[in-house]
This record gives C-alpha cells, structure tokens and sequence, in this order.
C-alpha cells in the first residue's frame, strides 16, 4: 500500500505499541480520523465565513465556542488557535520583547523559544536546573536579581517549561511565577507536555501565557497548538490591524496582526477540535496514565544496571532511562550493536525509541492500556533476561 509514488502508508500505531516521546499525546482520535477526511481540503472551515472574517469567531463548524472552550479548558480568559506551540511563542516575543529586552529561560527550554527570543531581537538568558534536573523559584529569583544588575533593567519575559522535554520532569510553575511576579515580569508557561495531557489551570499557575501543543498533547494534526492569556494581556498580545495602504487606502478589518489573520484554515482546527471531547475526558484520567508508566518503569529498574534518570515515582510518563550499566553492556557485545533494543523491541510488537540508544534514552507510554503497560513491562524483563543480564525480583 502506498499514498502515492513515493509515499509508504504509514502503519506504526497499527502495527506496534509506540513508546515515541514525542507521538503519545498527538495520536488521532476516530474522530480526528473523520474530520481528516472531512475537512483536509486547505480551505474547508471558510465555508460559512461570515464578518468579520476571522477564524475564532466562525460559528459553522462551531470555531468560536471551541476558542472559547480552549480558554476554559486551561482557566484562561482569551485563546486562538496556532500552527504549533513555537507560532505562541512567537506571537508573545514579539509582543512583549524588544530589542536588546533581556529574557530568562531555563535550561530545558526548547529551541524555538529561543528562536522566539532571538527574532525579537531580544537577549536570552538561562536560569540552570539543581542535582535533581528542577528548575526552582529560588534559582530563578537569583538569575533576576544578577540579569537586573549586569544589565540596568530586569528581564522582558520569562519562560518556563511544565514539564521538560529532556527529562520529563515537572517543575514548581506557580512558586517561579510568584517570584517573576515580584519582579514585574510575565510568564509564559510552556504546556506542549502538559496541556491535553494533564489538568493545567493557568490562573492557578500563575501565569500570564500558557501554550499548548494539539499535535504533541491534544491528539491533533500538525502543525496545530493554541495560545491563551488572561484579560490583562489579552488586548495587546491579539492587537488588531491599523495599517492602511498608501495608495489605495485599504484596510484590512479586524485581523490579528501575531496572528497573521487566520492561522489554522482547514484540517488542523476541526481535527483539533473533533477530539477536543476526548481529550478534556482523558485529562482527568491522568492518575491511570501515571500508575502505567511507573509500572514499566519499576520493571526497567529491576533490570540490574538500570536507573531512571527523572523524577521518580513518575509525576509525568514521558521518561527518561539511562542503561549504561545493563542494555548497554550487551550492545558492546552484539552483532546488532546498539540496534539490537530496538530490532528485539520491534521483534514483540514494540517501537518508539531511538534506534541505536542503549546508553541514555527517553520512552512515553501515555495513552496505552493496562494490558498494553504490562506487556511493555513484561517485554523489557524478558529482552533483559534473553541476553543474560539479572533481573531483581520484586
């Protein structure tokens, strides 16, 4: 089967249990599936456009409740829709950062939040985690204090991550918010790993900015993600078109100027909100999704050699394992080399690591079922156990 000249059908999720870091949380619901087909030409939403011509405000299919519902799902006041997390990164850097502005991240920011920074024009700064891979309100309030005095003028913005991608980890947001507070500086809290997948109140967070990823945490196509904010900052971060042309004198109505207008016009949005329903159901399930992770990781660490590298027990599923001292012995070893996890992986119905990785890498079970979690587990054990190494019993 193909897509086309070239184009291989793609059958991972229907062929393997897929541990993927990045794919857990944005794997399609049926629905999605439906409004894929439904909706993929490029401009299928505009079909009842109607004045003001604006994405968040079309009411067939019903784009305007959904902006709304979005803002509520994360205890906000305002949302929109945008092609991925890193375009409500960049919609708030270039509202808020100007040239020269100082802005603090952390240590486990992700790269488009500094390309953020950087087409700002602004100068970043990096606030560094502790011995437990945590970045804490007390490092942050003394990265401000010593940006404020070197540079005469404390930071623009700070971001910071719910939870990080490199270690899985989940970080104090509101004790960090409360000390930037102190010091006059929004917030923009990066929830790509959290918003979809766990309940997120940005208000109770404290903060002014909350991102989300839909193609990484809420089950949609890519590139799809939204940005939300309070009443506060609502006004100046959704500003409203004034430029006018000089020779014809055209203007353009109420388009968003960091939302280029429109953002997402057609499969993207409606698939976004076909699974919108499910995704609110499986926040609120995120115990289950947490117990499943621990146990796989509990069977990896009775591997002998095996440590878990983030936060344990796991308050997050996307985890990070190092297996220097076990899979890794059998690597140096194997004519498969540093491929034989994955290959003996693919061998039981498994995938999702990076091929090659026994030293250090990174599994995400979210969304599996119990059966699916206890065969993963099982599957490690018994890979463990086929190449010799010891196996601690509970």
């Amino acid at each position: 089967m193909n897509c086309g000249e070239g184009i291989d059908t793609r059958q991972v999720d229907e062929l393997f249990i897929n541990l993927d870091p990045i794919q857990a949380g944005g794997r399609l619901t049926v629905d999605a599936m439906k409004a894929v087909l439904a909706y993929g030409d490029g401009y299928s939403v505009c079909d009842n456009c109607e004045k003001p011509f604006r994405l968040d405000c079309i009411k067939k299919p019903p784009l305007a409740k959904f902006h709304e519902d979005l803002a509520a799902f994360v205890n906000m006041d305002v949302a929109r829709l945008v092609p991925g997390a890193r375009r409500g990164f960049q919609a708030v850097s270039d509202t808020f950062v100007k040239k020269g502005d100082s802005v603090l991240l952390t240590a486990y920011s992700h790269y488009t939040e500094f390309l953020s920074v950087e087409q700002a024009g602004g100068i970043p700064h990096e606030v560094l985690a502790d011995d437990r891979h945590i970045i804490t309100a007390d490092a942050v309030a003394a990265r401000i204090e010593e940006v404020t005095h070197t540079t005469g003028k404390s930071p623009a913005l700070l971001f910071v991550e719910e939870v990080d991608y490199q270690y899985g980890n989940v970080h104090p947001v509101k004790e960090i918010a409360r000390v930037a507070h102190q010091y006059d500086i929004p917030v923009l809290c990066n929830g790509a790993y959290t918003v979809g997948i766990m309940p997120v109140d940005g208000k109770d967070l404290g903060a002014d900015f909350v991102v989300g990823s839909g193609h990484k945490s809420m089950a949609a196509p890519a590139p799809s993600g939204m940005l939300a904010t309070t009443s506060e900052w609502a006004e100046q971060l959704f500003r409203t078109t004034r430029i006018q042309g000089d020779l014809t004198g055209r203007t353009f109505g109420v388009k968003e100027v960091e939302m280029m207008g429109c953002t997402l016009m057609g499969v993207t949005s409606i698939g976004m909100m076909a699974s919108f329903p499910h995704v609110k159901k499986r926040v609120q399930e995120y115990d289950k999704h947490l117990a499943r992770c621990n146990l796989i990781v509990d069977a990896l660490c009775s591997i002998e050699g095996t440590k878990v590298q983030s936060e344990y027990p796991r308050r997050h599923p996307l985890t990070r394992m190092n297996t220097s001292d076990s899979f890794d012995t059998v690597a140096k070893v194997h004519k498969k080399r540093g491929f034989f996890l994955l290959s003996a992986l693919r061998e039981r119905g498994i995938t999702g690591i990076i091929a090659g990785s026994t030293k250090v890498w990174k599994f995400n079970p979210y969304g599996l079922t119990d059966q699916q979690a206890q065969y993963v587990a099982d599957m490690f054990v018994d890979i463990a156990k086929t190449e010799g190494l010891s196996v601690h019993t509970p």
